[in-house]
């Protein structure tokens, strides 16, 4: 079977139909996520089954804390975005309960930064309880200087 331009508009939209955008499809699958976390964190466990089950291959590793504080700082996150646990993926940094989407969306666009933080643990964020109840939250990009910019918002459900 030779691919002509409209099998390829087939497929297309045929992905598009189940809510899977082409980019998306190649984020997903390109790369595996790695966590490092403490042993008895529970949250992190969620988030992990939830990354899981968006389609993302995980590796989990528990560190002591004071390890874990040490990868987070050596990995470039500031203090006032740490959360509980810290994920590496193609060369970036995913900081606390960072939606999978938000991680697409960064994996597409390759923007020149460390990563993703979403600080604290809000409530409602992935792994930390039902979405629709949400407390309003930032995902954050955190850039090589330092700064930190907004790059999604989830309000208040």
């Amino acid at each position: 079977m030779t691919l002509n331009r409209r099998r390829v508009l087939f497929g297309t939209a045929s992905l598009i139909s189940l809510g899977i955008l082409p980019g998306q499809l190649i984020a997903q699958n390109s790369e595996a996520i790695e966590v490092f976390k403490t042993a008895t964190c529970g949250c992190c466990h969620d988030w992990i089954r939830y990354l899981q089950g968006a389609g993302f291959a995980v590796a989990a590793q528990d560190l002591e804390y004071d390890a874990l504080a040490e990868f987070k700082q050596t990995a470039g996150v500031p203090d006032a975005l740490v959360s509980c646990h810290t994920g590496r993926i193609a060369g970036y940094v995913i900081e606390g309960h960072v939606p999978a989407a938000d991680i697409r969306r960064l994996l597409v666009e390759r923007p020149a930064a460390i990563g993703l933080s979403v600080p604290g643990m809000p409530f409602g964020s992935p792994g930390m309880g039902p979405e629709d109840q949400r407390d309003a939250y930032d995902v954050i990009l955190i850039e090589y200087d330092g700064a930190a910019a907004v790059f999604a918002s989830y309000p208040k459900a």
